[in-house]
């Protein structure tokens, strides 16, 4: 069968397929649709990609999410507020103690509870630490992704010398489980915001090497550079927030713009760009981590300035009173928001997530159009966000 050279046929194909598109004096235009995933390994959890292709070039990309989805909302919904702590720091498993965080400052918020301010301080920094360690994840395993693999090695190099004084806090590597409604698990171990800082200074003295290998890299520079540019415009359309907004000019961040805990208190430095590209994205990650770590090392000098508890004494059967509320954080990805509604027993009625992930992988759709298919892990891995955040 012979075809005009206006017709178009659509082929559905899988990962790795060849394709036929007639012999060239049949001259058939085909648009391809490529389904990336849903187990592809660099998208940080299982996610899909339905993209139409015309060659190497996408015309068009529907993220599909839903694969990774275990229901944290509901689940929320039949277990008491001291038990949804330990469900709420998984989503993102990357920021679980700033996942934990959002939900006790909900439900403090709704309690007018007051928090010592010994716990508010030593949370800050705890906070500011994981934002760090979530930070270096992604400086590791994005060049991982797109072929360098030294990077990796140094990243998780930082890594372990800030988990270990985390360990030593909480007990926990990724799942801390140390917040509680009213303050904190526990006092802090004797000499530990000592150790903490030593671990700060030692990351904050080795960093360069990190840097110096990647950030001016001329490889990784041709990956990146002007590859994926997201505009602000868009940014603020799709609701992006964290360090992919920032990224593309929007100067926005919740602890300096709505100061949560103690972070009034503190000149918190705010890291944008405006190339908004793969580039610029990545480079906002890696002079956030200077930042946090400069922040993290305040909030201990001024914890070792406090005396008093760290906690609030509650009853035994905690409930918050009937009403509703709503609390946002600025975590490591972006902005999280918790809205809380209680019938005043001891399970929330509904406790909704906002996710910094969800929010920015749907830019995607208008991000991924016109790249090229060798373009797209690097697009995709510089959107810095967790599956399980986006399906929770």
């Amino acid at each position: 069968m012979t075809t005009d050279a206006g017709d178009l046929r659509e082929l559905t194909v899988g990962t790795g397929a060849g394709l036929v598109a007639g012999t060239p004096d049949e001259r058939v235009g085909a648009d391809m649709v490529l389904n990336i995933g849903p187990q592809h390994p660099s998208t940080h959890g299982v996610l899909r990609l339905k993209l139409v292709l015309d060659g190497e070039r996408v015309v068009s990309a529907e993220p599909i999410v839903g694969y990774m989805h275990r229901g944290a909302e509901k689940l929320f919904e039949v277990r008491d507020y001291r038990q949804i702590i330990v469900l709420a720091n998984r989503h993102d498993w990357l920021s679980a103690f700033s996942n934990e965080l959002g939900v006790v400052l909900a439900v403090e918020r709704l309690m007018g509870m007051e928090v010592p301010e010994r716990a508010t301080w030593l949370r800050m920094a705890l906070a500011e630490l994981n934002r760090v360690l979530n930070h270096l994840m992604f400086l590791g395993s994005y060049p991982l992704e797109i072929g360098a693999i030294t990077p990796v090695f140094y990243a998780f190099r930082e890594r372990e010398t800030l988990q270990a004084v985390m360990e030593e806090v909480s007990g926990g590597r990724i799942h801390y489980m140390f917040n509680r409604v009213g303050g904190l698990k526990e006092e802090v171990p004797a000499g530990w915001t000592g150790r903490a800082r030593a671990a700060i200074g030692e990351v904050r003295r080795r960093m360069p090497d990190l840097d110096n290998l990647i950030r001016r890299n001329e490889i990784f520079l041709a990956r990146t550079v002007g590859v994926g540019v997201l505009s602000a415009a868009d940014a603020a359309a799709f609701g992006a927030s964290g360090p992919v907004a920032r990224a593309s000019g929007l100067d926005l961040d919740l602890r300096r713009d709505e100061p949560y805990l103690a972070y009034g208190e503190l000149d918190v430095p705010v890291v944008t760009k405006t190339a908004g590209d793969c580039h610029a994205r990545f480079e906002v990650l890696l002079d956030q981590v200077y930042a946090s770590l400069d922040l993290a090392e305040q909030c201990l000098h001024r914890v070792d300035q406090l005396t008093g508890p760290v906690n609030t004494r509650l009853p035994k059967v905690l409930k918050a009173p009937e009403g509703h509320t709503y609390a946002w954080t600025e975590n490591p990805l972006g902005i999280n928001g918790y809205y809380l509604v209680s019938r005043g027993e001891k399970t929330p009625w509904r406790l909704k997530l906002r996710t910094a992930s969800y929010a920015n992988v749907q830019a995607l759709a208008t991000l991924l159009p016109g790249c090229l298919v060798p373009d797209l892990i690097a697009i995709l891995g510089s959107m810095f966000f967790v599956v399980g955040d986006i399906d929770k």
